[in-house]
């Protein structure tokens, strides 16, 4: 569990980071097209500090042991995996928005989501 909580909180850190600051870039890697609307980046930036939020929640738990806490945060972990999936996956079929970032981010997602679903103890 310390390793996934480990990667998730520097890999979600950095995305969180770039989301805060340069949120266009971001947007560019992933989706091929730029923002520049104030309330479409104000909007990026509030994702930007909740993931860093994330970031810092998987940080601190990763030298926890098995507790209910742990419990509900690799649930949200998954379900936050498995959203953004999704969400990029519409984006980039739907939208036809695709950045040379999008699939690697997909993959890396749903890869994720994978080993969450896999540390869940169903049991208490």
């Amino acid at each position: 569990m310390k390793r996934l909580l480990t990667i998730t909180a520097i890999m979600e850190f950095g995305t969180g980071l770039v989301l805060v600051t340069l949120p266009w870039l971001l947007t560019g890697l992933l989706f091929g097209s730029s923002i520049d609307e104030p309330i479409i980046l104000t909007i990026a930036r509030i994702a930007g500090v909740a993931i860093l939020a994330l970031a810092v929640t998987c940080w601190l738990a990763r030298n926890d042991g098995q507790s209910p806490a742990m419990k509900g945060l690799v649930i949200a972990m998954a379900i936050y995996n498995i959203g953004t999936s999704i969400l990029i996956i519409y984006a980039g079929l739907g939208f036809t928005s695709s950045g040379i970032g999008l699939w690697p981010v997909v993959l890396f997602h749903l890869a994720m989501s994978v080993w969450y679903i896999t540390k869940i103890q169903w049991k208490n």
